[in-house]
């Protein structure tokens, strides 16, 4: 027994590590956005792609990796799939050019499956006592990491140069080498099979929806490429959808999509995305703004990553602060708030965004916000489904997180690049005003759709009790 509690704390710790590694990756570029912009040369929207590609990649490479656990074994996939992301991050740190840095982004993205993996992880092999503590803590590193990323990128860029951000990723290595040697062998499903048809029409439906978005401006929001694109990436969309339904062993689960608890709370999630990530966008290029254009600040990445801090600070206490509020009411009522906190952090953006404290004042709501929304979907996923689809669950809903912050990141970028000024293009004032809105847009109707999900008691273990007395 003592062996197996040693174990299970080595294990812990490098699902942690795991976890911090995808989160920091995630994140740690976005303030140094511009700097890797201007050192080869791209365009804003074309610069996007270092985020969206990842976020791509990792909507679509969640359930596939999923599927691959249920095959292979949940250790051994994740212990493979650390192995590539951090081989992506060798790539990103040697790449010279953009588009060399945005495949090795794309192979980073195969680390999206490393929360489902963990999760499953988890749940099979450690005490029942400890499962809901555990998952909990592995939750708590998206937001967290994310944070992080944010703070120390402009010190690593100063200090060094921006290649070293993507060297960070390396810390996946031990992190896998100590899930192979000490995660449990488990039963695979002999029958389990890919979805391969599913994965490729949900990678087309994605890459036609945001290569469109990221060509909107410079082609036109109606021109028949546009419409053909984005239309055509939302009709594929629809007919995965119903692809899904007609094939035994679908890449996503769509009975356990269509419950209205998982539902409401994964659309909670594409719109909580959405506007976390544009966020991560706006924040550092409005900082590293010339003085000179009247509205920005000319902060360094590190300033950019200092400015970001007050929310870093505050997503560390909000997640605790969440879970006692769900105890004392419903797991929903945190992600009510936490979604109106990123409502009111962005329309307080959209008014005042000329002094360094009004950034830092907007930074504390969002991280409230942010915080907030991210333990509390996690509860509600869990409390929504039964043990064993749990995984299942979870795994929907990183993929919905993902492509919210996919749609986000590169709509916004789009919405900066339709007003410039100046011979390199800056956006304008009032360019960072309407992404502003549009993403308080975003956070209010997560509010709507956060409302929507039903509320359920507290008291989880009575289904478990309640057949003793038949």
């Amino acid at each position: 027994m003592p062996q197996r509690e040693d174990h299970t704390r080595v294990v812990f710790l490098s699902l942690l590590l795991a976890g911090m590694a995808f989160a920091l990756s995630q994140t740690v570029v976005s303030p140094a956005l511009p700097e890797i912009q201007r050192e080869f040369g791209a365009t804003p929207t074309s610069a996007a792609w270092i985020l969206t590609g990842y976020l791509l990649a990792a909507a679509v490479a969640t359930p596939i990796v999923g599927k691959l656990g249920d095959l292979f074994g949940r250790g051994r996939v994740l212990t493979m799939v650390l192995l590539a992301f951090a081989a992506g991050s060798a790539v990103c740190a040697l790449a010279p050019s953009l588009g060399v840095l945005v495949l090795g982004r794309i192979i980073q993205g195969v680390g999206g499956g490393i929360f489902p993996l963990a999760f499953g992880i988890i749940r099979e092999t450690f005490p029942p006592e400890r499962v809901s503590t555990a998952i909990g803590g592995i939750s708590a590193t998206f937001g967290i990491g994310g944070g992080v990323g944010l703070v120390i990128a402009g010190l690593i860029v100063e200090a060094l140069d921006a290649s070293w951000l993507f060297w960070l990723g390396l810390m996946a290595l031990p992190a896998a080498f100590a899930i192979h040697r000490y995660v449990p062998r488990e039963e695979t499903r002999k029958d389990a099979k890919v979805d391969w048809l599913g994965a490729a029409l949900l990678s087309v439906s994605l890459a036609s929806l945001l290569y469109g978005l990221s060509k909107a401006n410079a082609w036109g929001w109606g021109d028949p490429r546009t419409l053909a694109l984005i239309l055509g990436g939302l009709a594929m969309a629809v007919f995965w959808g119903w692809v899904e339904t007609k094939i035994p062993q679908p890449l996503v689960d769509m009975r356990v999509l269509r419950r209205r608890p998982v539902l409401m709370t994964n659309i909670t999630a594409v719109l909580i995305g959405f506007s976390m990530f544009a966020s991560f966008l706006l924040i550092p290029q409005l900082a590293q703004t010339p003085e000179s254009t009247g509205y920005g600040f000319g902060t360094s990445v590190t300033g950019a990553g200092l400015l970001m801090l007050p929310s870093t600070l505050i997503m560390l206490v909000a997640g605790p602060w969440a879970g006692r509020i769900a105890v004392r009411a419903n797991s929903r009522l945190p992600l009510v708030l936490g979604a109106g906190f990123g409502a009111l952090a962005f329309a307080f953006y959209a008014v005042a965004h000329d002094e360094v404290w009004q950034i830092a004042f907007g930074g504390v709501l969002l991280g409230i916000g942010i915080g907030f929304s991210f333990s509390a979907m996690a509860n509600l996923v869990v409390e929504a489904v039964p043990r064993e689809e749990v995984g299942v669950a979870t795994g929907i809903n990183t993929i919905m997180r993902s492509l919210g912050g996919a749609l986000g990141a590169q709509l916004v970028a789009t919405l900066l690049t339709t007003q410039t000024i100046g011979t390199p293009p800056i956006p304008t004032e009032a360019a960072y005003t309407d992404a502003f809105i549009v993403a308080a847009i975003a956070a209010a109707l997560a509010v709507v759709a956060a409302l929507m999900i039903p509320v359920v008691k507290r008291p989880r273990p009575q289904p478990v009790t309640a057949p003793a007395p038949a």
